[in-house]
């Protein structure tokens, strides 16, 4: 089938181009929630795995694992894990974005875009945008677990709540790497195996579950200098949770909070310039 033509330079109604770029992309976004609604499993399913994950990590390995400064204490463990359950579970927002852009290339419905008068780029940050909010959804409900099982923050609201900032900003600037991941496969599956692959080893080679103090000494500067680590030592700074890292010469972990804000900056700078550019290339 033969694809539709290049669509026309949209008019802009007298309104500067990254305003039309960012009503375009509510339009996505709406449409994609929309999908979400009507297809709520995908929500249900995107909160089981973390939740496994609170009460596994929590009763099982809770009071077997050290916490520098904490010791083998149970609770201590439980507000030390949260951190990293936290950003595990945004990040792995990765692979939707991943399977759902390709889900919708393979279907024919970017060509559909294309026929619009609309931002090209809008597509891609609409999809982003959505995801965004389908992740906040899932922090809400996993933290009321976190509270059933024992965690809580000490710091205040004000600085809880630029934790859980701090945790969007990072999902959403992994979601750009699940864009480009979707646009640079062929399937739905090879996408989803393409935006999980990779997280597994950048999530557990950091400081989410174990100090670095614990892993080998060539693994350590691995660990502290991971952008994902950034996240996870800054969230539990501003809840006030142990940090469990002993002094290191990481500056990412020496300024979590101010690391946890440009590394996913310098994701976003990076991946939504390279995904961009790629989907320009494939919906030519």
């Amino acid at each position: 089938m033969e694809k539709p033509s290049r669509a026309p330079v949209p008019a802009t109604n007298g309104r500067p181009a990254f305003v039309q770029g960012f009503r375009d992309s509510l339009v996505v976004a709406k449409r994609n929630l929309l999908r979400m609604l009507r297809i709520p499993e995908v929500v249900v399913f995107g909160l089981i795995q973390p939740i496994m994950f609170v009460v596994l990590f929590s009763y099982v390995f809770g009071g077997a694992i050290n916490v520098p400064g904490a010791g083998l204490d149970a609770a201590a463990y439980r507000e030390f894990l949260m951190g990293g359950i936290f950003a595990q579970t945004v990040t792995f927002a990765t692979a939707g974005a991943s399977a759902g852009i390709a889900e919708d290339m393979q279907k024919g419905i970017i060509d559909r875009f294309r026929s619009l008068p609309m931002s090209r780029g809008a597509v891609l940050t609409g999809r982003t945008f959505a995801d965004l909010v389908q992740t906040a959804l899932i922090l809400v409900v996993l933290s009321v677990v976190a509270f059933m099982v024992g965690w809580r923050f000490h710091e205040g609201i004000p600085k809880a709540l630029g934790a859980f900032a701090l945790l969007l900003l990072l999902g959403y600037s992994f979601t750009w790497i699940g864009a480009l991941i979707g646009l640079s496969v062929r399937t739905p599956e090879a996408a989803t195996s393409g935006g999980l692959v990779w997280l597994f080893p950048l999530t557990f080679v950091s400081v989410a579950f174990v100090s670095s103090e614990n892993m080998p000494g060539w693994l350590q500067p691995i660990a502290e200098w991971n952008p994902f680590s950034a996240t996870v030592f800054a969230v539990r700074e501003l809840f006030g949770n142990p940090a469990g890292e002993p002094a290191t010469n990481a500056l990412t972990l020496q300024y979590p909070v101010l690391a946890a804000v440009l590394w996913p900056l310098a994701i976003i700078a990076v991946f939504r310039t390279l995904a961009v550019r790629k989907y320009k290339r494939v919906t030519r």
